[in-house]
């Protein structure tokens, strides 16, 4: 009887360029995944404990359903990239603040408040500027650079009127004054496969992500952003990791983990397939 071949599959929101990537860059290594969108996903939660994929990668964008489906699929007995636990304290900035300051990872100082008595409070530690965060979100979205008390006080009073309970959980971190730009660090498994600098334009604005029309250049891997990329995801599940980071005058710190980060700007300017280097790890791991 010849071997089982192995159910791999990919999870995603929608087809979006890098997940064409990892589709093309699997079919080239002989493998098809299969694909799990997650929004039409159906889970059976009562009468079905069988194993349906050997392995998955986790590519969903929305926190909820990436949560759900991995928690899900690893009860199942599936090895999940990155993994539930992983998505859980990456997905929450003030989860990942406090374990990268438990590691000892330089990061910038931050609070965190829960009603906009003690958000001032934080901000007279600070200093102004300083940056709002949301704990939860992606691609820069309601991040504010605040100048001045009355900037906090807007702010604030905008958030409050929000419906979310996590809209008012307020995060702030001192600004870094960083030469218009940060880093963008690829860590698939064991080892840091490329890096970026991410500059800020004049569409950009403060900010530097490539979604908000900051552009992308290559970034040699030192062995110092090695070291302390590595050090960011130590406490983390084996996986894919982006680590985000600022040059400050103290040197490298690190801000932000990613577990379902983009690379399709990055591959073209670093030379490399990083999209193939996350397949590769993928395709090694599910055959452990």
């Amino acid at each position: 009887m010849g071997r089982r071949r192995m159910r791999l599959a990919l999870c995603y929101t929608v087809v979006s360029a890098e997940n064409k990537m990892l589709l093309d860059s699997a079919k080239k290594r002989g493998f098809e995944l299969e694909r799990i969108v997650d929004g039409e996903t159906l889970l059976a939660i009562t009468g079905n404990g069988k194993k349906e994929y050997d392995a998955i990668l986790q590519r969903s964008v929305s926190y909820s359903r990436s949560q759900a489906l991995t928690y899900y699929f690893e009860r199942q007995g599936t090895l999940v990239i990155s993994s539930y636990n992983a998505a859980r304290i990456c997905g929450d900035k003030m989860l990942t603040s406090i374990e990268i300051a438990k590691a000892g990872v330089p990061t910038p100082r931050t609070y965190v408040a829960l009603t906009p008595e003690t958000a001032r409070q934080a901000a007279q530690k600070l200093g102004f500027p300083l940056v709002m965060k949301p704990t939860m979100g992606s691609w820069a979205r309601m991040v504010h650079k605040i100048n001045d008390r009355d900037a906090l006080d807007a702010a604030l009073e905008s958030r409050e009127e929000m419906g979310s309970p996590s809209q008012k959980v307020y995060y702030l971190q001192e600004h870094v004054e960083k030469p218009g730009r940060d880093l963008r660090a690829f860590v698939v498994g064991g080892d840091v496969v490329a890096a970026i600098y991410r500059h800020s334009t004049e569409k950009s604005g403060w900010l530097t992500n490539t979604s908000r029309g900051g552009t992308a250049s290559n970034c040699a891997v030192t062995p110092e952003l090695a070291e302390i990329s590595l050090k960011a995801v130590s406490f983390l599940d084996e996986g894919i990791y982006g680590v985000d980071l600022m040059e400050s005058a103290n040197g490298l710190v690190v801000h932000e983990v990613n577990h379902t980060t983009e690379f399709r700007n990055s591959s073209p300017v670093t030379g490399v397939d990083i999209g193939d280097k996350m397949i590769e790890y993928f395709i090694k791991r599910a055959k452990r």
